[in-house]
C-alpha cells in the first residue's frame, strides 16, 4: 500500500525558486529571485537571493542577496571553511562566490567560464558544458584544469565518493553519435578510462553515491522537435564505480521503468544517497537498494509532480516547487 511521506516542514518562498542545495549537515539552501511585474527585465541576467533554513525546523536563518542568479547554469553547496559556495551567472559573466554559513555574508567571488551544470565539493567544484569539463578549487575560487578532447560532447558529471579521486562524466561520441561515461581524475582532469563505452542512444541522467553510479537511459536519442517523439523505453542501470578499467564495467542490475511523458525529456528523475536510489515519477517516489535494485517501498510526496528541483540527504527529501520548499522524512 502506497503511503504519503511525512512532511517535516514547508515554507512559502518570497519569490520564485530556481535552485536548491541539501547536504548531510548544515542548513537547507534555497536560491531564487523576485519576478518583476509583467516578467520584463532590463537584461537577461536576473539578480538572485539565497535563503538558509534550519534543516530540522524550517526556521529561516538568514536571507542574503546573491549576485549569481537565474540564468544558464547554477550550483550550490558547502565548502570546507564554514562557507556556502554558489556558482552561476551574474551581470559580469559566470562566477563562483563564497558566503559565511552563519550569516550569508559575502567572503569573496571570482569569474569562471560559463557552464550548464555545476557540482560543489569541499576540495573542488566541477562545471560542465558540451565543450569542456572544468575543475575549480573551491576555497581558492580558482579554475585549475579543463578537460577537452576532440570528438566528445559532455553532459552530466558525478562523483562516486565526496572525497574520491575520480569523476564520472556522461559524454557523446560525436562520430558514433552514441553516449557513454568517462572517468576523469579529480585533481587534474586527466582522462583515466572509459568507464562505460559509448553504446547508449541517450543517458538522461546519472547519480552517484557510496561507490555506486545509477543511470537512467533511453533507447531513442533526443529529436529536434520534441512534439514529434516521446522519450522511448527507459531503463535503470547501476554499476560499482571501483571496478572496470578501459573496457567498461558489468552492471549490478538493470530494470525497465515506465514513463508516460509525450516529450523527449522523461517525467522520471533520480537521486541517490547512502547507496539508496530514489526514483521520482509524477507524485510517486520509489526507493530502491542501489546494490541489488530491490524495491524498498514507495510513497507519494505532495507537490512532487510540480517539482522545480529535488534532492535527498540523510533521510531528508528536499522538494522545491515554484514558490514553496518542503522537507519530507524518507527512508535513510
Amino acid at each position: 500500500m502506497t503511503r504519503t511521506a511525512r512532511r517535516r516542514w514547508s515554507r512559502e518562498f518570497q519569490g520564485e525558486i530556481d535552485g536548491i542545495a541539501l547536504e548531510g549537515t548544515g542548513p537547507v539552501l534555497i536560491h531564487g529571485y523576485d519576478p518583476p511585474a509583467g516578467g520584463k527585465w532590463i537584461d537577461n541576467v536576473i539578480p538572485g537571493k539565497l535563503v538558509a533554513y534550519d534543516r530540522g525546523s524550517g526556521d529561516e536563518l538568514w536571507v542574503s542577496p546573491c549576485e549569481v542568479g537565474y540564468g544558464r547554469g547554477f550550483g550550490c553547496g558547502l565548502g570546507q571553511e564554514d562557507d556556502v559556495v554558489v556558482l552561476g551567472p551574474s551581470i559580469r559573466g559566470h562566477r563562483i562566490a563564497r558566503m559565511t554559513i552563519a550569516s550569508g555574508e559575502l567572503i569573496g567571488a571570482s569569474e569562471i567560464r560559463a557552464f550548464d551544470q555545476a557540482l560543489v565539493f569541499g576540495d573542488m567544484s566541477i562545471t560542465v558544458t558540451p565543450d569542456r569539463v572544468c575543475g575549480v578549487m573551491t576555497s581558492a575560487m580558482l579554475e585549475v584544469w579543463s578537460h577537452v578532447r576532440d570528438g566528445e560532447r559532455y553532459h552530466i558529471v558525478g562523483r562516486p565518493h565526496p572525497e574520491g579521486e575520480h569523476l564520472l562524466v556522461v559524454y557523446t561520441d560525436t562520430n558514433k553519435k552514441r553516449q557513454g561515461v568517462l572517468r576523469l581524475d579529480v585533481e587534474s582532469g586527466d582522462f583515466v578510462d572509459s568507464f562505460l563505452p559509448a553504446e547508449y542512444a541517450v543517458i538522461h541522467d546519472m547519480v552517484c553515491s557510496d561507490g555506486i553510479a545509477a543511470l537512467l537511459v533511453g533507447d531513442r536519442a533526443p529529436s529536434r522537435f520534441r512534439q514529434s517523439a516521446g522519450s522511448g523505453n527507459l531503463r535503470l542501470e547501476a554499476y560499482r564505480t571501483d571496478v572496470g578499467t578501459g573496457s567498461g564495467a558489468a552492471p549490478l542490475w538493470r530494470e525497465d521503468v515506465a514513463d508516460d511523458s509525450p516529450d523527449d525529456l522523461p517525467d522520471v528523475s533520480i537521486s541517490m544517497d547512502s547507496a539508496k536510489l530514489y526514483v521520482a515519477s509524477g507524485a510517486l517516489l520509489e526507493v530502491r537498494d542501489g546494490l541489488s535494485g530491490r524495491s524498498l517501498g514507495d510513497m507519494t510526496l505532495p507537490g512532487l509532480d510540480e517539482r522545480i528541483a529535488w534532492g535527498v540527504s540523510q533521510g531528508a527529501g528536499l522538494l522545491a516547487e515554484e514558490t514553496r520548499a518542503s522537507v519530507f522524512e524518507l527512508p535513510a
